[in-house]
């Protein structure tokens, strides 16, 4: 059913209460995880354009995702990692189009009112330009 499916990481704490789902998923239906984390400080937006040298963030982001992926590997997991540099929702859903993943993962972090405006917008523009059937897993949410 998910043949590969984009793991989209904050290189942070929510990622805790993704991992567990995106795990059981995987070794449920035999999926391949691509695990994706997008820079996107001012060095990682001019990256290309202005031909910078790799930021300290870029570099601490790279090392997250290449540090989990080994992780899920050693948990039998076949698992790729892409370290994306700009817009978050723009290279998750590039990633995921440009990749055929068939289910993208998330976490939310369940703001109200104003704290939606300005965090929620990530997942708000994903789920509205995609085809893709999107996992949203609440941040803080263990799993048994």
């Amino acid at each position: 059913m998910y043949k590969k499916i984009l793991v989209a990481l904050e290189n942070g704490q929510a990622d805790e209460s993704l991992l567990p789902h995106v795990t059981e998923l995987a070794k449920t239906f035999h999926s391949q995880l691509l695990l994706v984390h997008v820079a996107d400080g001012w060095v990682a937006r001019n990256f290309d354009r202005l031909k910078l040298a790799e930021s300290e963030e870029m570099k601490a982001d790279r090392e997250y995702l290449e540090s989990t992926a080994t992780q899920l590997r050693a948990a039998g997991l076949n698992v790729t990692a892409h370290l994306a540099l700009g817009d978050p929702p723009t290279e998750i859903l590039r990633t995921a189009e440009r990749e055929q993943c068939d289910l993208i993962a998330m976490t939310t972090h369940g703001h109200r009112l104003l704290g939606d405006l300005f965090f929620g917008s990530t997942i708000h523009e994903v789920r509205h330009k995609t085809s893709v059937p999107i996992l949203l897993v609440r941040a803080g949410t263990k799993t048994h």
